[in-house]
């Protein structure tokens, strides 16, 4: 395929309004608990893990390992590969993975986070490191 993708503006919230800012900079946010000190994604007010309401912002490194992942071959707008991200920082995340060979794809390779424009802020997905 030769045209580009493009991709939906995503729908934020007043929960989220800050995440998809700093993603217009070019920034990928997390949450961190200040109570247990649990990092978490998706931003939300609220810890999953203790659901405490006393949460910060965090920039990730953005980087990680792939966890799992599954490779569609058949679809109308060409093959893609989803999964999931085990971030640096402990979270893990559903994602799709773009600008590299699907096919080539290994459980544990390391993968950085990539921003792709949108008519809002930019929405993230993951590529191969090197």
């Amino acid at each position: 395929m030769t045209d580009k993708p493009k991709y939906p503006a995503p729908a934020g919230n007043p929960e989220t309004a800050h995440f998809w800012e700093a993603a217009k900079q070019g920034k990928f946010l997390i949450k961190r608990c200040v109570a247990c000190k649990e990092p978490h994604y998706f931003p939300r007010s609220i810890c999953p893990f203790c659901f405490s309401d006393k949460t910060e912002w965090e920039e990730s490194k953005g980087e990680g390992a792939i966890y799992s992942y599954s490779l569609m071959r058949k679809s109308p707008t060409g093959p893609y590969a989803v999964g999931y991200v085990t971030l640096d920082e402990g979270p893990s995340l559903l994602t799709n993975f773009v600008d590299c060979d699907l096919a080539a794809l290994k459980i544990g390779q390391r993968v950085k986070v990539v921003f792709k424009p949108t008519d809002g802020a930019p929405l993230l997905f993951f590529t191969p490191v090197g």
